[in-house]
């Protein structure tokens, strides 16, 4: 028994070093706020093909720790994508799309290190995954957008490409002859 107790004994003192008696003083937590930047015009027009609609909602914000200023969370651009079919007789299929970041020479600013767009990919929308003639859709942007581009006078506008699928539609009526019961 007394071997027992003195084997707790060395077990809790080791435990008592190791883990320490006191608390320690904790250093406050940076305070991380988001840093929105707005993006003008607030609403772009699109037409690409037999699609018509609008970006709007457009920001670009980062995360910094209020106190250093310096980076947490890279930028991103956000804003809501609509795009309505206005063709009249041919169907849709989304596929996806890129944003590019272009600047005042014309030329794409890539995100950091990566060699290519950010991509978009659309939800489906029901089971055949189509924009009938006059259906719209809404898509939330949200990708990465480059740092240098913060910079004044860096970033001359934003390019949208789109990938789709147009196929034929056509509304056709039938009618049958029929009688009830030898009329």
């Amino acid at each position: 028994m007394w071997m027992r107790l003195g084997a707790m004994t060395v077990t809790a003192a080791v435990a008592a070093m190791t883990l320490g008696c006191g608390q320690t003083p904790s250093t406050p937590a940076a305070v991380i706020e988001d840093k929105v930047y707005t993006v003008t015009p607030p609403v772009l027009a699109v037409k690409a093909g037999v699609m018509t609609g609008e970006v709007t909602d457009m920001k670009i914000t980062e995360r910094v720790e209020k106190d250093s200023g310096k980076v947490v969370s890279p930028a991103k651009f956000t804003g809501r994508l609509k795009l309505q079919n206005s063709s009249t007789d041919q169907a849709i299929r989304l596929i996806g799309g890129k944003i590019q970041f272009i600047d005042a020479d014309g030329k794409p600013i890539m995100v950091e290190e990566k060699k290519f767009e950010p991509a978009i990919k659309f939800q489906t929308y029901g089971a055949a995954e189509r924009l009938d003639p006059g259906q719209d859709a809404t898509q939330g942007l949200d990708v990465d957008f480059p740092a240098v581009a913060l910079k004044a006078k860096k970033l001359k506008e934003i390019r949208l490409e789109l990938t789709y699928l147009p196929s034929s539609y056509k509304a056709e009526t039938v009618n049958f002859p029929v009688s009830i019961g030898g009329q």
